[in-house]
């Protein structure tokens, strides 16, 4: 089982804040940190602002050496696919070969209004994920020296040079997720090397895998080439009084957190884990640490949950 450090950066963190979790989260045996691509915060000021994910994933690539790294996810409103291209593929030979690309079509209006960004209708967003996708994956998987063309709803590209390649070949992997039960699925097939559910019920998720799968087979992918993952949010503590401690510093309960993420002592945790692995079949689990300054959480679960599993 592959547990991932999973952070919203948006909701209070420097990069600084950023730094030490992934590099603990490094040290410690994580496959990967991810965070979150947004530029508001949610509920909160967000003191002192909002850091760009791409940036800073550039600076972690640079400060780390194994740790995978990558968005969860980061929006197709916000940077032109093809500069997207080159910016991701720039920081996968930052990192050596370790990053994976998280896109969607975006669901925060008010940060797009903030920030001036335009945020056109579902359907709108969702014909721009596609033409991204094909966009951003026919430029990396163009032959080297082959000019690479294309036309959809939404992009035009002429002529490119399809430059730089990544270093992972034929490309970074492509993290897709969501509960869309149409459009959703079928591009998920077409384009995700990895499939996501953030938050979500067991049985939604089983749901919606389902859904991948019946897309996958229509149009003939074996489902299994689409790895399957969730997020969850964590809180762990050796006692009880550890865990209230972590849930009141996120401001959540700590009942909830039993019931809707990944809260109790490691033992709890690993049962929990457990059950997700044999209800629904993910593979990868996200843990959302909303204290980003709370290591030793990070270094708890590391050392009391990752051995047990």
């Amino acid at each position: 089982m592959d547990l991932r450090v999973f952070v919203e950066p948006q909701q209070g963190a420097t990069y600084a804040d950023q730094l030490r979790l992934a590099q603990t989260a490094e040290a410690c045996g994580y496959s990967a940190f991810f965070r979150s691509d947004h530029f508001l915060a949610m509920g909160r000021e967000g003191l002192p602002g909002p850091t760009d994910a791409w940036l800073t994933l550039a600076a972690l690539a640079r400060e780390t050496s194994r740790i995978r790294l990558g968005t969860l996810v980061t929006s197709v409103t916000f940077r032109h696919p093809a500069l997207l291209a080159v910016q991701v593929a720039q920081v996968d030979e930052m990192s050596g070969g370790r990053v994976d690309l998280g896109l969607g079509a975006g669901w925060f209006e008010a940060e797009h209004s903030a920030h001036g960004i335009p945020f056109p209708s579902a359907p709108e967003r969702f014909d721009l994920l596609e033409d991204a996708l094909t966009v951003i994956s026919g430029m990396w998987s163009a032959a080297p020296g082959e000019r690479f063309s294309f036309e959809g709803r939404t992009l035009r590209i002429t002529d490119s040079p399809a430059l730089p390649k990544p270093v992972q070949r034929p490309r970074p992997p492509i993290v897709m997720g969501g509960g869309g039960k149409r459009r959703t699925p079928a591009l998920a097939a077409r384009f995700a090397d990895e499939f996501n559910m953030a938050f979500p019920t067991v049985a939604d998720t089983v749901a919606q895998f389902a859904r991948v799968d019946e897309a996958c087979r229509a149009i003939g992918r074996d489902p299994a080439t689409v790895l399957r993952s969730v997020a969850l949010v964590a809180c762990v503590g050796r006692d009880e009084a550890e865990l209230r401690r972590r849930a009141d510093a996120i401001g959540r309960e700590v009942e909830e957190l039993r019931t809707n993420g990944l809260a109790g002592s490691p033992a709890e945790v690993v049962d929990r884990l457990g059950t997700w692995r044999e209800q629904t079949g993910a593979e990868r689990y996200y843990l959302q640490l909303l204290d980003i300054s709370d290591v030793e959480h990070a270094e708890l679960i590391a050392a009391e949950v990752m051995p047990q599993l």
